[in-house]
């Protein structure tokens, strides 16, 4: 019975020394992600002089669809002279040939250690008052909202007022000690991505610090379809039907939104979700699994669904701006594959990740179609106002330069509201 202990005891360092073993036997391995996503910000209804509110943002083009591509490949092994890698993509991306994925040069900064009088010895407690709502219907669903007053809770309570679901982290390739770095788009080349851009086709990233990278993307890993949005209805109630049209590749949707009670100075959020859940960290890449697991718990929107109806919670002269994202099919490849003999060991070669993800920003206001329609203008005849004939009657068109940002118009109706809800 005493040589027990010491049975056991060898049982577990064998089993040690064999974990360590296998550990130390799995080198480190290049890792290549492409984040794949479709941004479309624009509003029903639209015209071409309304184009100019993109001024305020500093941006030619902010409204209509765009594509956006990310490629980042991290390896450990670093070349003796100047790293280097290429994409060699398919033809039908119209972007040339290859995309270079260039190594950022990281500048050194000097850490600045704060004086003591540079900070306020006294720190004042920052008042907000938030009301939080959740869920598609008509009516505001029971115990809602949820009041959140930062100056009578603390700060753990405020956090937990906005926790929710907690997503798989995922950690991008990156730049760290050790590793070689290579990203699109970089310094040296920003090639805009083309509307008729597919990634179909085949796949090839060279370099000298990795192995090459070789694979197919198909139709479902493909730029996923713009996010479309019909014309808001309003009920007389207040409550907004929101609809988009469905998109192919989409495996589940999510929607928040974001107000202000200019009025009372309160902040107003909403999420599609079923249950209590804000969804902070649901704007962004989930896996499948994720997905999967949000839709089971109520708070993801299942792919077959393309409405939601807001409560009434924005009120007459408020506005809101409603964030949306479409989740797409996830891909994930190891090179060589997992042998099915467990005991036959397995060396990676590399790996590669590809995300995708469609997203929309819709301003929730008053003439976007979100309001009934208006009592009919007087049908009296009137003459016909003359129509230009050149560029000297400009000045007196009322559909000149610089109409569009007029206080009465359109344009400037959406851009005072833009402004009162960024606080600009």
């Amino acid at each position: 019975m005493k040589t027990i202990p010491w049975v056991v005891c060898g049982c577990v360092s064998l089993l040690l020394v064999t974990s360590s073993f296998g550990a130390e036997t799995q080198k480190p391995y290049p890792h290549y992600w492409l984040s794949i996503s479709t941004i479309n910000q624009s509003i029903p209804g639209m015209t071409s002089e309304m184009s100019g509110i993109a001024g305020m943002f500093g941006r030619k083009n902010m409204f209509g669809p765009r594509r956006d591509l990310l490629l980042q490949l991290e390896s450990p092994r670093v070349p003796g002279e100047t790293p280097k890698a290429d994409h060699e993509i398919p033809p039908g991306q119209h972007m040339g040939t290859l995309l270079p994925l260039v190594t950022p040069v990281v500048e050194k900064s000097e850490r600045v250690t704060p004086r003591r009088g540079d900070v306020p010895e006294k720190f004042e407690k920052p008042k907000a008052r938030m009301l939080i709502y959740w869920g598609c219907g008509e009516k505001i669903g029971a115990g809602q909202p949820k009041v959140i007053d930062t100056s009578t809770m603390k700060p753990t309570d405020f956090g937990k007022a906005f926790a929710g679901r907690t997503p798989t982290h995922q950690t991008p390739p990156m730049p760290h000690a050790g590793w070689t770095y290579g990203e699109w788009p970089n310094k040296d080349n920003r090639t805009e991505i083309p509307a008729e851009s597919s990634l179909v086709g085949k796949h090839l990233v060279t370099g000298n610090y990795t192995p090459d990278i070789s694979f197919a993307l198909d139709k479902k890993r493909d730029f996923m379809a713009p996010v479309e949005f019909s014309p808001l209805q309003k009920s007389a109630a207040g409550a907004l039907t929101v609809e988009w049209k469905a998109i192919p590749t989409a495996i589940g949707y999510f929607a928040t939104a974001i107000g202000h009670n200019q009025d009372t100075g309160e902040s107003i959020f909403w999420s599609a979700s079923q249950v209590p859940d804000l969804g902070m960290s649901l704007q962004d890449y989930l896996t499948p699994g994720d997905v999967n697991r949000f839709i089971k718990e109520k708070v993801v929107l299942d792919p077959s669904i393309t409405t939601c109806i807001i409560p009434p919670i924005f009120k007459e002269g408020q506005m809101g701006m409603l964030q949306f994202i479409a989740y797409g099919e996830e891909l994930n490849l190891v090179q060589p594959p997992k042998p099915k003999d467990p005991k036959k060991r397995w060396d990676i070669d590399w790996s590669a990740k590809v995300r995708l993800k469609s997203t929309a920003m819709l301003p929730l206001m008053a003439g976007d179609g979100s309001e009934p329609p208006r009592k009919a203008r007087s049908t009296k005849k009137s003459k016909p106002e003359p129509e230009a004939t050149d560029a000297s009657n400009e000045e007196s068109n009322p559909k000149s330069e610089g109409s569009e940002n007029a206080p009465d118009s359109p344009a400037g109706a959406i851009g005072s509201k833009l402004r009162g809800l960024f606080g600009f």
